[in-house]
């Protein structure tokens, strides 16, 4: 097991599950990335069906102030870390998200590359504008392309943040639930059965045939640092 002051990733059990926490109030830096790169890794080297259970977020009562400032990282971390979500999301693997509390920048990116998600009664997602986003655009992109636009536009108006009971209502989490480890371990079973084809075959088509393709997500980063200020001139809050 390594670990680090907001994430980890373990074995458990000897099964081929593997476990990251994110709170989302942590700096963009190469052993977060690491973190993730390492744990698509093991994933490749796994047998059987692995599953990677995402713990995200962080007590809403240490951001009872307002939304964290997360400094801007250097554009090279930022494309790297963007690159080892996407080999999460192409991974053979079951990706699931327990999401509690605030869950902005860093853990509400890796929260919209889960294929199943779990919420706690106390969950907030992070406005676009107040999430302490790595890269300006990438959250927004993400949301887009899962929800469409029209959609999106109207979660944008929660300005504190998108409640728990909206964020299910809109189909960014699966459910809500005090008990997440019944949950979890619903959601987990058909994988472990090996139970239809292998979550990356299901996943793929629907992203390919969602409106993400319209701008595709390479070129989408491309094009955000002719479209907005970058992280070096952005104010921590500023809104997209």
């Amino acid at each position: 097991m390594s670990s680090g002051s907001a994430y980890r990733t373990v074995a458990v059990r000897g099964r081929a599950d593997f476990r990251l926490s994110v709170t989302g109030t942590e700096r963009l830096t190469p052993e977060l990335i690491g973190a993730v790169e390492s744990l698509c890794a093991r994933v490749v080297e796994a047998p059987g069906a692995p599953v990677v259970i995402l713990r995200l977020g962080t007590p809403r009562a240490s951001v009872v102030a307002g939304p964290p400032v997360v400094e801007p990282a250097a554009i090279h971390l930022v494309s790297r870390w963007q690159r080892s979500l996407r080999r999460l999301e192409r991974s053979a693997a079951g990706v699931f998200a327990v999401a509690h509390g605030w869950c902005g920048g860093t853990a509400l990116e890796a929260l919209l590359s889960c294929d199943y998600r779990i919420g706690t009664p106390d969950l907030l997602l992070a406005p676009i504008a107040a999430a302490g986003e790595p890269w300006p655009g990438m959250i927004a992109h993400r949301l887009t392309g899962q929800l469409g636009p029209a959609r999106v536009r109207r979660l944008s108006r929660y300005e504190g943040g998108v409640p728990g009971l909206r964020a299910l209502d809109a189909g960014l989490v699966d459910e809500i639930t005090q008990d997440t480890p019944r949950a979890l371990a619903a959601a987990v079973a058909p994988v472990r059965r090996l139970d239809g084809p292998p979550p990356v075959r299901r996943r793929r088509p629907l992203a390919e045939t969602g409106t993400v393709t319209v701008t595709r997500f390479d070129e989408a980063f491309g094009i955000r640092p002719a479209a907005a200020p970058g992280p070096s001139r952005r104010r921590p809050g500023q809104a997209l």
